[in-house]
């Protein structure tokens, strides 16, 4: 499928940044909840945990990594974005680390509901909230725009049509990997 020729490969992602924003605020709910002394929403935040790991990093952090960073990388790079793109890149990884330990306290939450898990929940929440606000503001604002001079026309439409099959391909690689655990 050949891309509208107006559209630039940032587009995407920052759309895509929308909608992580969105279950960002949804979180910060959670957050203020959990802080007022409600239980714990456990049925919210597996759902939200799924979106991140699934969404957020599978889906956005994936073309962000694997065609997005990895193109640019191939090109003559000034410092400064080098040193933002391995930034970029750890914040990747510590999202899936904050991801992981809040997956696990909320498991730990379902089995022994207690007030120190849901401190623990809480801590999560805001420690996560906080990266992706950081993080979103860091490529939308300073490194998205001034890096597409980096791409010609061509490579940027390419680009395109990379980001689209990535996310043709990546339900059926989710669903598959779910059979492939039940059949484990």
């Amino acid at each position: 499928m050949k891309p509208e020729t107006d559209i630039l490969p940032i587009g995407p992602l920052m759309i895509e940044h929308r909608l992580i924003e969105r279950v960002v605020t949804l979180l910060e709910k959670e957050l203020a909840r959990i802080r007022e002394g409600n239980q714990v929403n456990a049925f919210f935040l597996t759902s939200a945990i799924d979106f991140f790991k699934v969404y957020a990093d599978r889906c956005h952090h994936g073309k962000e990594e694997d065609i997005f960073f990895d193109d640019l990388q191939k090109k003559m790079l000034s410092p400064e974005d080098k040193t933002m793109i391995e930034n970029l890149k750890q914040d990747h990884v510590r999202s899936r680390e904050l991801v992981g330990k809040l997956a696990g306290d909320v498991q730990e939450s379902s089995r022994q509901p207690n007030a120190e898990i849901s401190k623990t929940i809480a801590a999560d929440i805001e420690d996560l909230v906080k990266l992706y606000k950081v993080h979103i503001g860091k490529e939308d604002k300073e490194f998205f725009i001034p890096v597409m001079k980096y791409l010609s026309k061509e490579e940027q439409d390419g680009m395109l049509c990379r980001f689209w099959e990535f996310d043709r391909l990546l339900i059926h690689e989710k669903y598959k990997n779910i059979v492939a655990q039940f059949e484990a």
